[in-house]
């Protein structure tokens, strides 16, 4: 299996293959909209304003597992990322990224950097994959979107 088999909920339940990303450079993030961590939205943001022409996309999936931290519905989430930290990255679904309903393409990712029973521990963890579709680096949630620039920059 490649990243590119997996398909995602969109925010209005519609299917989305990953195969669309093909060639781009992804930091895949899930995210929460009560978090200590939540103001890296405006670090992620910065980053794709700045390399989304060179050819990052972020990927940002809201997950409610940690402390009930995302209790809004999609179209909220996504709503407030917009209108709060002036986001303009594709929100997707609500998903989980552990235990026995994880969404598959976070079953992969944890596959792929930390073996499958690395449980993703907090939100605003995120995956850097590369243009071939091979996930190159894991970041923890306290390392902040600017820490992880020079990385995206070599890839891209």
């Amino acid at each position: 299996m490649s990243i590119y088999d997996y398909k995602v909920k969109q925010i209005d339940g519609k299917m989305q293959n990953i195969a669309k990303y093909r060639g781009k450079v992804l930091l895949i993030v899930n995210t929460a909209t009560h978090c200590g961590f939540t103001p890296q939205y405006e670090g992620l943001e910065k980053l794709y304003e700045k390399y989304h022409q060179d050819g990052l996309e972020i990927l940002d999936f809201p997950c409610n597992q940690f402390a009930n931290q995302a209790p809004e519905s999609n179209e909220e989430i996504a709503k407030i990322c917009a209108l709060r930290y002036k986001t303009t990255f594709e929100t997707f679904a609500k998903i989980d990224v552990n235990g026995k309903n994880a969404d598959p393409l976070y079953k992969y990712l944890k596959k792929q950097k930390g073996g499958l029973l690395s449980a993703i521990k907090w939100n605003f963890t995120k995956f850097l994959v590369d243009r071939d579709g091979k996930v190159v680096k894991r970041f923890a949630s306290n390392v902040e979107p600017d820490k992880i620039e020079a990385d995206i920059k070599k890839l891209l």
